[in-house]
C-alpha cells in the first residue's frame, strides 16, 4: 500500500482487469442467445437457461466461496477460481447439446467470484476515506468488461459461431491466472474462522446490520430490473422490429461505456457526501430508463434512439448505485468485508438470476413492454425501500440520546 493509503498503480489496474473479465465472463453469454438457440435447434427462452444458469451459479458461488477471502491469502484463491472459470469456459465452448451448456456455465458463473474476491482484498489495502474512489476504479473495470463482452461476444458469435467467444474468453482468463500469480501480493486474511461459521455469517450480519439489508435488497431490486431488460433487449434487436444481427446486439452494449468515465466520479462523490443521495438519483435514473425504453417497441430509428438513451440511463445508474451500496456495506466492519459482500452480493444476483427468468418469461407472454413494465416496478419497490430506509436511520438518528458532556 502506498502513502496515499491506496493500492499501487499497477496493482489497481490488475484489480480491475480481473474484476472485468471475471464480470465479462459472466454477461458475455446474453448476447449468444439467439445464435446458441439456432445452433442448438431449442427455442429462445430455452437457450436462455445458459444465462440464467451462469447467473445462478454466480450466486452460489458468491455463498459457498466469496466468504473465503477472508479465511485463505487471496491471491492463491484468485488463481485458483480463474483455472477453474477457464475450463468451465472451454467445457461450455465444446458442448454439444443445451444441457451440457447449461451445466457448464453454471460452473462459469459458479468460479467467476474472483471479482468479488478482489473488492475486499483492494479495501483492506486502502484508507476509510479513499475506499469509494477505489471501488470507482474496479467497478469501471468490472463495466467495461460486462460492456467489451457484450460486443466480442456478439460479433465473434455472429461470424465464427457462439463457441468460439467461450473459447477465446477462455484463453483470456488462464492468462490472467498467470498474470495475478505475478502480481498480486499473498495477502494475510482476517479471520481464522471455520468454514462453517463463514458460510453462516452473512446471515447473521443480514439480521443483525440494517444498513446491509437496506443495500442489499436495494440493489436486488435494481440489478433484477437491469437483467431483465438485457436479457429482453437481445430479443428485441434480433427480432421482427429491428432484425439486427448478434453482432449489432453486442455492439449495442457499448453505449454504456460513458459508464466506465462515472463510477469512478462518482466513487469520489461517494467519499465526499455519502451514499444515500447518491443512491436517490440512481434509483430515479432507473425508473426513467424505463419510460425511455418502453418507447423502443415499435423500432425504427426514433425507437433505436429511446433503446440507446434508456440503457445508457440503466446501465450508469445501476453501477452508479452499486459504487454507493459497497461504499456503505464495506464501512460497516472492516474485519468482515468477505462475508459482509457475500451478503450483498447474494442478494443482489438473487436478484438478476430472477430478473434475467422473468425478462425472458415476459418476453414471451408480453413483448418488451411487459419486460420494461417490470424494469419499472422493481425500481419503484427499490425507491420505496430507500425512502423507508433513510427515514429510519434519520429518525434513530434525532431520538438517539444525547452524550452525557452533551447539550440537554
Amino acid at each position: 500500500m502506498t502513502q496515499t493509503g491506496r493500492p499501487s498503480r499497477r496493482l489497481t489496474l490488475v484489480l480491475a482487469v480481473v474484476c472485468g473479465v471475471a464480470v465479462g465472463n459472466v454477461y458475455f453469454p446474453q448476447a449468444l442467445t439467439p445464435v446458441a438457440a439456432a445452433s442448438l435447434h431449442v427455442p429462445a427462452d430455452a437457450a436462455a437457461l445458459a444465462v440464467t444458469a451462469t447467473q445462478v451459479g454466480y450466486t452460489v458461488g458468491i455463498v459457498l466461496l466469496a466468504p473465503l477471502s477472508d479465511r485463505l491469502p487471496n491471491r492463491s484463491l484468485l488463481v485458483a477460481l480463474l483455472v477453474l472459470s477457464g475450463a468451465g469456459l472451454v467445457a461450455a465452448g465444446c458442448a454439444p447439446a443445451l444441457p451440457v451448456l447449461v451445466v457448464a456455465g453454471g460452473l462459469v458463473g459458479l468460479t467467476s467470484v474472483a471479482a468479488q474476491v478482489v473488492g475486499p482484498l483492494a479495501a483492506s489495502l486502502t484508507a476509510a476515506d479513499r475506499q469509494g474512489s477505489v471501488i470507482g476504479i474496479l467497478l469501471s473495470g468490472s463495466t467495461g468488461g460486462m460492456l467489451l463482452a457484450r460486443a466480442f461476444s456478439g460479433t465473434l458469435g455472429q461470424w465464427l459461431g457462439w463457441r468460439a467467444p467461450y473459447l477465446v474468453a477462455a484463453a483470456a482468463t488462464l492468462l490472467l491466472a498467470a498474470v495475478v500469480r505475478l502480481a498480486v501480493p499473498p495477502g494475510v486474511p482476517p479471520a481464522r474462522e471455520p468454514y462453517r461459521t463463514l458460510l453462516t455469517e452473512p446471515l447473521r450480519l443480514l439480521r443483525a446490520e440494517p444498513s446491509l439489508r437496506h443495500a442489499s435488497l436495494n440493489q436486488a431490486a435494481v440489478f433484477g430490473g437491469f437483467s431483465a431488460a438485457w436479457t429482453g433487449l437481445a430479443f428485441l434487436l434480433t427480432g421482427p422490429s429491428y432484425r439486427l444481427g448478434a453482432a449489432s446486439v453486442g455492439t449495442f452494449a457499448l453505449v454504456g461505456a460513458a459508464t466506465m468515465c462515472c463510477t469512478p466520479f462518482v466513487g469520489r462523490l461517494v467519499d465526499r457526501r455519502g451514499p444515500d443521495g447518491v443512491n436517490l438519483v440512481c434509483i430515479v435514473g432507473v425508473l426513467a430508463s424505463a419510460a425511455l425504453l418502453v418507447a423502443g417497441t415499435g423500432g425504427g430509428a426514433v425507437g433505436l434512439a429511446a433503446l440507446t438513451f434508456g440503457m445508457l440511463l440503466l446501465d450508469v445508474a445501476m453501477q452508479s448505485g452499486m459504487v454507493a451500496n459497497q461504499a456503505r456495506v464495506y464501512a460497516l466492519r472492516p474485519n468482515a468485508r468477505g462475508r459482509l459482500k457475500t451478503a450483498y452480493m447474494t442478494c443482489a444476483y438473487s436478484g438478476g438470476s430472477a430478473g434475467s427468468w422473468l425478462g425472458a418469461q415476459l418476453w414471451g407472454r408480453a413483448g418488451w413492454p411487459g419486460v420494461c413494465a417490470l424494469l419499472a416496478l422493481l425500481a419503484g419497490l427499490a425507491l420505496t425501500g430507500h425512502l423507508l430506509a433513510v427515514h429510519r436511520r434519520s429518525s434513530g438518528a434525532a431520538e438517539a440520546p444525547a452524550p452525557a458532556n452533551g447539550p440537554a
